[in-house]
Parts: C-alpha cells; sequence; structure tokens
C-alpha cells in the first residue's frame, strides 16, 4: 500500500469521508416472497443479502433440538463473483466457517430464542459485492430480514467496522483500508442498551488507542441504527398501505 494516503492533512479519506462518517447505506426490506423475512443492504460497495425460514420444527435429528430455547442456524457465504478473484468454494472454506460462527453468537444473543423452544431459526446470508466491512454488512441485512420475519429480537442488531490509521480511529473501513493491514475491529451491538452482542480484533492494539476505536465503532452502529430503524418504518408503512388498498 505504499504511497496511498489513507488520510489527507484535512482529514478526509481516500472515497472522501471524514473518520467518523460512514459509507452511504441502502436497504430494502421483504425482497423474497418465499422466504419468512428478507432484506438486502448496500453499505458503500459492499452488498449483501440475508433470507430468514422459521421459526420452525427441527429438520433432521431432533436430538439437537433444544429444550428451553430454539436453535439459531446460520451460514455465512460469499458470490463467486463478490471479488476481483472467482471464488472456488463460496462458503465452506476457513474464514466463512468464522464469520458464520460470529453470526450466530450476534443471533443468539439478540433474538429472544426462549419463546420459541425445541424449534429452528435458519439465517442464511451472501455477500454479492465485497468492499471491505463484509460480516457488518451481513449482520445488518440479517437484522432486517429478521425483523421482516417477525421474530421478537431484544433490541435490533448493528454492527461497523473500525481502525485506527495515522493515530485517527476511522468508522466503517472500506476494502482499501482494509487492506492497508492497520489495527481492525468489528463490533455488533444492541444500540438501546448500549450492549455488546460480538466484539472481534484482528491484531493488536495498544490499550491506550483501544477505547477511541471502540467509541468510533459504538458511534458508527447507532448511525447505522438510525437508517435500519427508518427501513423498518418505510417497510410497514408500504405495507399496511398496500394491505388498506
Amino acid at each position: 500500500m505504499a504511497g496511498l494516503e489513507l488520510l489527507s492533512d484535512e482529514g478526509y479519506r481516500v472515497d472522501g469521508r471524514r473518520a467518523g462518517e460512514l459509507r452511504k447505506v441502502r436497504a430494502r426490506m421483504g425482497v423474497f416472497a418465499k422466504a419468512d423475512g428478507s432484506a438486502y443492504i448496500e453499505q458503500g460497495n459492499t452488498k449483501a443479502l440475508a433470507v430468514v425460514y422459521g421459526p420452525h420444527e427441527m429438520r433432521g435429528s431432533r436430538s439437537k433440538a433444544l429444550h428451553d430455547r430454539a436453535l439459531v442456524n446460520c451460514q455465512y457465504s460469499m458470490a463467486t463473483f463478490s471479488t476481483g478473484e472467482r471464488k472456488r468454494r463460496p462458503h465452506g472454506d476457513r474464514k466463512s466457517s468464522e464469520l458464520t460462527l460470529h453470526l450466530k453468537q450476534t443471533f443468539e444473543a439478540a433474538i429472544l430464542t426462549q419463546l420459541y423452544p425445541r424449534s429452528q431459526i435458519d439465517i442464511y446470508v451472501q455477500i454479492l459485492q465485497a468492499d471491505g466491512g463484509n460480516y457488518c454488512a451481513c449482520v445488518n441485512a440479517a437484522t432486517l430480514a429478521t425483523i421482516d420475519a417477525g421474530i421478537p429480537m431484544r433490541d435490533y442488531v448493528c454492527a461497523s467496522s473500525a481502525g485506527f490509521i495515522e493515530d485517527t480511529p476511522l468508522a466503517d473501513l472500506n476494502y482499501v483500508e482494509e487492506a492497508a493491514g492497520g489495527p481492525q475491529v468489528a463490533l455488533a451491538l444492541l444500540p438501546k442498551s448500549d450492549q455488546i452482542a460480538l466484539l472481534e480484533m484482528n491484531s493488536r492494539l495498544h490499550e491506550d488507542h483501544l477505547e477511541q476505536v471502540i467509541e468510533a465503532a459504538s458511534k458508527a452502529c447507532k448511525d447505522v441504527y438510525a437508517v435500519l430503524d427508518q427501513v423498518v418504518r418505510d417497510h410497514v408503512h408500504e405495507v399496511t398501505t398496500l394491505l388498506g388498498e
């Protein structure tokens, strides 16, 4: 990345944003009629699709059923055309398995699973175009899809990444900023209660700077929440208008 200035003297980033600014977020709910819930989101040039089925009876072995809550089953994958290089296996590689586990942990913390004992909720997310913040875009898409499915949650789950470049915390990293290799965190937050559903860090960062970076990610999550909440309100208004006609 030699020679590329990630932060100008005036405080602007490669794509013209300020340090704490989000990329443009666009989202839609109810994009698949056959799923119980679905959503599509764009965060900058990163595009993700989420589909939710359930709660439904356990599929396969009944021995996996949890007597006091629902089993949350997640799968993260990347479309073969999502990056410049063709991926041979859209899921099943180590990174996808890791992000699948992160999604499962995140949504187990947010969904009121105790309302659906001995049942299963399936959340499938796919990155259609990758340009940084893949996990975060998937969490935000899955949140909208879960709400679309009518599954009760403690709160929205909103996710954002943050990095630390030239002594400055940057929110919502794009691919160029991620590839620069500085310290990065991915934060999934329940914004109303400030509870952290997942916090992942990819490299070492001095503890003096940690609070700043988490603060930048947390503020970005709350900015994402404002966008997602508006998307849900607009969708509800659209659906009720259609039903009223």
